[in-house]
């Protein structure tokens, strides 16, 4: 199974009984659609076109150890993660109720490879250069303290190592910029400080050998090499 049929699966997964969070980030229900086209201004090929390029760090083969941070409700990584029985995985969130939604359908696809832990990025429950791949989806955008998770996920990442993933980032869709500024940030989904394209790269050349940045609309997706 190819890396965009397991996306796929995910947004088969989900279906007409997604919670309004895995239908957005699914692209799978009526009002998850809205919220991409109007908010992000995506459709369904633009939203399978970001999560490509930021989980394109893992290999389909990968049988090594993997932090995700955070994990969320799982509804992406899921069908991912049962593509890699030999793979070590580890799945780590501040919220207990996020990481038990994503708790439940591992349990539901029989992964058995994989552990959960409550936590905080900022202050990494693991030994340095503990993890080969270390993975971030659209949790950055959200991170009180954005220095400390980026030292933190480096901290943890082995040398040689890939971190990868995406978030949101300012100066790429104008439409999207308006709604972080007025909806999302005043309800608190998003704490600012937020990168650019620009800012980004620059911070990740800073800290990791190999950087490759892209964005699609107002999300930027990186794969880096320590």
């Amino acid at each position: 199974m190819t890396r965009r049929q397991q996306i796929q699966s995910a947004y088969k997964m989900t279906g007409s009984q997604a919670n309004f969070y895995d239908g957005m980030m699914t692209y799978s229900t009526v009002l998850g659609k809205a919220i991409c086209r109007i908010v992000w201004n995506m459709d369904k090929e633009k939203n399978l076109s970001y999560l490509e390029q930021a989980l394109s760090g893992i290999p389909e083969d990968f049988s090594g150890k993997l932090l995700e941070v955070p994990v969320g409700t799982g509804v992406l990584t899921m069908p991912v993660y049962k593509a890699l029985p030999d793979a070590e995985i580890t799945c780590l969130d501040y919220s207990r109720d996020m990481m038990s939604s994503a708790q439940k359908k591992a349990e539901q696809a029989q992964i058995t490879n994989i552990r959960f832990l409550q936590g905080d990025v900022g202050n990494l429950p693991f030994e340095d250069e503990s993890f080969d791949i270390v993975l971030s989806l659209n949790g950055f955008h959200a991170f009180p303290d954005k220095p400390a998770a980026y030292r933190e996920t480096c901290r943890v990442l082995k040398k040689g190592g890939t971190f990868c993933g995406c978030f949101y980032i300012q100066g790429e869709c104008r439409r999207t910029d308006w709604f972080i500024r007025h909806l999302y940030q005043p309800k608190g989904f998003f704490t600012p400080p937020y990168e650019t394209r620009d800012s980004l790269t620059a911070r990740l050349k800073e800290m990791y050998s190999e950087v490759t940045v892209t964005n699609v609309e107002g999300i930027g997706c990186f794969v880096c090499r320590k």
